[in-house]
């Protein structure tokens, strides 16, 4: 899957952490209401629950799809599970 550049000057996209409902945890990218943007990867982590599919990560976007969707895109998820 092509990745997002991130482009310094300006603040369109960027890269923060979320907490993610993945039912699957395969997929790169994600609608933006799967995503909740915390303020820190501490608070991703201490808001996760797995029992009902919300999974730390961080992610870059929004980023408009060619369907109009937003959507942000993994980084990498900031738990051991994978």
């Amino acid at each position: 899957m092509a990745r997002i550049g991130l482009d310094p000057e300006g603040k369109v996209v960027t890269e923060c952490f979320a907490l993610i409902y993945a039912p699957r945890r395969a997929r790169g990218r994600f609608p933006e209401n799967c995503v909740t943007i915390v303020e820190s990867e501490t608070a991703a982590v201490e808001g996760a629950d797995p029992e009902r599919n919300i999974f730390p990560a961080r992610v870059i976007g929004p980023s408009r799809s060619s369907e109009g969707f937003r959507l942000y895109y993994l980084v990498c998820w900031l738990d051991a599970e994978r």
